[in-house]
């Protein structure tokens, strides 16, 4: 691999790479590197038929508005994705988790970016401090699980990360 361009941004980089393919060939790619994110389903209530989660609708400049997600956010230099689940989730919401589940993990966009996000379940919520930063607009929007898969189904969640999350929290509670 030999390095042919690169941009950094805030958080981001871009670089341009010439590669060696496995079937002998050579490539340029232009590849966005990222330093990986946790997301997370906060449930409210785990009751059987009942259960309840708490999307956030935020304002989202490259989706050209507001749109319904998970919480989410991204890793900081050598920080535990669970870590970064409990401070997202906080900073997000206004809510602490007395207890995560690992769901799994996602590669979002493979062909250009190297971003891994893990997901969580979040449960045994307790009010904390929200702590928003400058960038977020983000609205609360409780709702019962079977209502945040019927948003998936009708297309109104289309984010990958938290369609992805969602239906493994439902598979998790047996839905």
């Amino acid at each position: 691999m030999t390095e042919i361009g690169r941009y950094k941004g805030k958080f981001l980089e871009m670089v341009t790479e010439e590669v060696a393919l496995p079937n002998g060939r050579s490539a340029t790619l232009d590849l966005i590197r990222h330093p990986g994110a946790s997301a997370i389903v906060p449930f409210l209530s785990t009751e059987k038929g009942a259960e309840q989660v708490l999307l956030i609708r935020q304002y989202r400049h490259a989706a050209g508005g507001t749109i319904y997600e998970v919480p989410a956010g991204k890793l900081e230099p050598d920080e535990d994705p669970e870590l970064c689940a409990t401070r997202e989730l906080e900073e997000e919401t206004g809510y602490r988790a007395g207890r995560l589940e690992r769901l799994g993990e996602i590669l979002t966009t493979p062909g250009f970016t190297d971003e891994k996000i893990h997901l969580f379940a979040a449960f045994e919520l307790e009010p904390a401090p929200q702590a928003l930063e400058a960038d977020e607009i983000i609205e609360l929007a409780p709702m019962p699980l079977r209502a945040a898969l019927d948003l998936i189904w009708s297309g109104e969640l289309t984010d990958a990360k938290s369609v992805t999350a969602l239906l493994h929290a439902a598979r998790l509670l047996g839905g």
